[in-house]
């Protein structure tokens, strides 16, 4: 099994974690077929191995964390409940899942503090998993498919917003808009988050 997220970063929109099942026999198939870590990969490409990984996979399975929760908890705390989940659901015999801490044993041990005693599984827990791992690139990418397709859905609803990224001048843009006419944010932004915070105390006092 393989475990990876999508949009720990932005401001906008939800983190999707997705876990994927796949037989050992067919890993060689991912290999084969370009399967890695999703950010190396244009949105079409990603949308043609979707469906590939699909069809190889035993099972399959996403959790969607909302603004609105991350505002709330740590998101690593967020993101190793919803592993947990996935674990216990499908209950594999191996989870190769991708750390996104600079210390993978530790967040290997908060995990397993976190996991049901009956479940006995063994865990590789690393960095760039999802660039060393096929099953982990399988996740990462049917992850970002998802969000890709959440955020649509958003913008159809908010208009656009560009990455969601604070990096993203498009998505400065759209907060700057929101908060110039409602004096706050929508709930598809992470209003505890330091630059969203920066920003409202900015243009609360009026600077540009």
């Amino acid at each position: 099994m393989g475990i990876d997220e999508a949009g720990r970063g932005p401001v906008i929109g939800p983190m999707i974690v997705c876990g994927v099942v796949i037989e050992e026999t067919n890993l060689s198939e991912l290999f084969k077929r370009g399967v890695r870590d999703s950010k190396h990969l244009s949105p079409r490409r990603r949308k043609m191995l979707k469906r590939e990984i699909e069809l190889l996979a035993d099972e399959y399975a996403w959790i969607a964390i909302p603004p609105h929760q991350i505002d709330k908890e740590r998101i690593n705390e967020l993101e190793l409940r919803s592993m947990v989940k996935l674990i216990a659901r499908f209950c594999p015999q191996k989870v190769f899942l991708d750390a996104p801490t600079p210390n993978p044993k530790s967040y290997e041990r908060r995990l397993r503090e976190l996991l049901p005693h009956r479940i006995r599984v063994k865990l590789v827990v690393e960095n760039f998993a999802d660039e060393n791992y096929p099953v982990v690139g399988a996740a990462s990418i049917l992850a970002k498919v998802e969000r890709d397709r959440r955020i649509a859905q958003l913008e159809r609803r908010y208009g656009s917003f560009g990455s969601g990224y604070p990096s993203d001048k498009r998505t400065i843009d759209f907060l700057k808009e929101c908060f110039r006419r409602y004096g706050d944010f929508p709930p598809i932004v992470r209003r505890r988050w330091k630059t969203v915070e920066r920003l409202r105390e900015r243009w609360g006092k009026g600077l540009s």
